[in-house]
């Protein structure tokens, strides 16, 4: 056997070890009983202890520098001299960091996570703040052993989004946030009573709405026999392969849009995973290349097509059939609500205007923390006086506030600014495949054929797996470099219609 098929034997191996740590995290988040946290953190130490002191051995690396040799006759664009590039780059940043603080990372981010849901739960910050420095003093040392030439958190930023960094990222904001805040103030300028949301806090049947929201899931490909839904305290999505993907929801009897967009938005993440090419399972080139692009999935099929007039235009009678209540409701007045524009507390359920807002705080003040500017203890009031600062409220508790979001439990600093890189890609996508399938997308949305658009993301996005970088891939897409004026544009014409702007 060749150098090149023993790496990738090896390898296989490793990327079996790490999911099935990711079958036990979803476990945990789903299934196991809380007093199975303690036993679950030793086995994904061990689980991740196993499959990093694997990558890193020497074996793999004789392996990896023999294989980079067979590959320099290779096509540079072919999937074997992908497949070195990124084995390339996640061995020379795993073998920086010890295998102990690996596992320690593992074993924290198990234990925190259970604390965070209690501390959640209590709105009680202080059962979840020793956790959170653990955590701070482990990701700290995490970017120490990586490096980095300007910030800290350009190392942690790096390993969810490969070639951003935080200059990059303030940029982005700079570039979005002033015709934001300007759009914000012109709609709140209309008054309060403009929208009129009352109709999406009316009684829904939890049953109901899991019967609905998978009708939907269905009709924009989500294939259960590859894949299944669950609830979970926060909603995400996680894959074992591509034919074995899981994704979670929260419901709420008094306000519809928590699980449906949920749904749609985690929706959008497994159809990504499902439409990695198959030749890629169990390789390192398997799942998505970036959480940025990953989210642009996520935003498109929960926004763009979800809450679009011409989804609702085919599905509105569908939603009034199933919950009789919305029978008075008039579907522009049902379109209206679910797209209404006013500042919130909950980033999950924040608007598409101001859920930018949301990730700017978070993005600010895990900066502060990581870099001791801003002490653990400190951090809720920091938060506050943000939330009052970007977003004019200020949260009751901490359960609204500082407790709201699952990433810093599980060690995720650096994950945040993906999701706003994520909503200006999804709309450059989204361009360029009603651009490809000249001009039919909204009508075929209307019809209820969401088959094209998924065709396209698949043919463009999603087999490609890791084979290309997240700018690489935009490129070969859009036949331009990311871009944040299409989404500008999206939002100023979505929402000037909506408000009479």
């Amino acid at each position: 056997m060749t150098s090149m098929e023993l790496l990738k034997q090896r390898t296989a191996d490793i990327v079996s070890l790490q999911t099935t740590s990711a079958v036990l995290e979803w476990d945990q988040q789903t299934q196991m009983p809380p007093a199975g946290t303690a036993r679950r953190a030793s086995q994904l130490a061990l689980l991740k202890k196993l499959s990093h002191d694997m990558f890193i051995s020497s074996q793999t690396e004789q392996l990896l520098v023999a294989a980079e040799g067979e590959a320099e006759a290779l096509d540079p664009d072919s999937d074997d001299s992908a497949f070195i590039k990124v084995v390339r780059r996640d061995f020379d940043k795993a073998a920086k960091l010890p295998t102990k603080l690996v596992e320690e990372i593992a074993s924290t981010g198990s234990l925190a996570n259970e604390q965070w849901q209690a501390a959640r739960a209590q709105s009680n910050y202080a059962k979840f703040a020793p956790w959170l420095e653990k955590t701070l003093d482990l990701q700290r040392q995490v970017a120490n052993h990586l490096g980095f030439k300007d910030e800290r958190y350009d190392a942690l930023l790096d390993l969810y989004e490969p070639e951003m960094s935080a200059a990059a990222v303030r940029t982005m904001f700079g570039q979005i946030k002033p015709p934001l805040v300007k759009l914000v103030k012109q709609i709140v300028g209309r008054g309060p009573d403009f929208v009129d949301t009352e109709p999406l806090t009316r009684e829904c049947d939890e049953e109901k709405q899991r019967t609905f929201n998978e009708m939907v899931i269905k009709a924009f490909g989500f294939d259960f026999t590859r894949g299944r839904q669950d609830r979970a305290v926060h909603p995400f999505c996680t894959s074992f392969s591509n034919n074995d993907v899981r994704i979670t929801t929260r419901y709420d009897s008094h306000f519809l849009p928590s699980a449906l967009f949920g749904s749609l938005h985690e929706t959008g993440h497994a159809l990504y995973e499902m439409g990695v090419a198959g030749r890629y399972d169990g390789n390192m080139l398997q799942g998505g290349v970036s959480l940025g692009i990953h989210e642009s999935q996520s935003r498109l099929w929960e926004n763009l097509v979800g809450r679009s007039r011409g989804f609702w235009t085919c599905f509105y009678p569908q939603l009034q059939s199933q919950f009789p209540a919305l029978g008075d409701v008039t579907l522009d007045a049902f379109y209206k609500a679910i797209n209404r524009v006013k500042p919130s507390l909950i980033r999950v359920e924040a608007d598409e205007i101001t859920y930018n807002l949301h990730i700017l705080l978070r993005f600010e003040i895990e900066i502060e923390m990581l870099e001791g500017r801003l002490s653990v203890a400190d951090a809720p009031a920091a938060w506050n006086a943000k939330c009052e600062e970007y977003l004019g409220l200020t949260p009751a508790n901490d359960a609204e506030g500082i407790l709201q979001d699952v990433h810093w439990s599980w060690g995720a600093i650096g994950y945040f600014p993906t999701y706003s890189l994520g909503n200006v890609i999804s709309v450059q996508l989204f361009e360029a495949a009603s651009h490809s399938l000249g001009g039919e997308v909204p009508a075929q949305i209307e019809r209820g054929e969401f088959a094209p658009l998924r065709e396209w993301m698949s043919t463009n996005i999603y087999q490609w797996g890791r084979k290309y970088t997240p700018v690489e891939l935009v490129q070969r897409s859009t036949s331009r470099s990311i871009d944040t004026t299409p989404y500008i544009n999206y939002l100023t014409r979505k929402f000037g219609e909506i408000y009479k702007l």
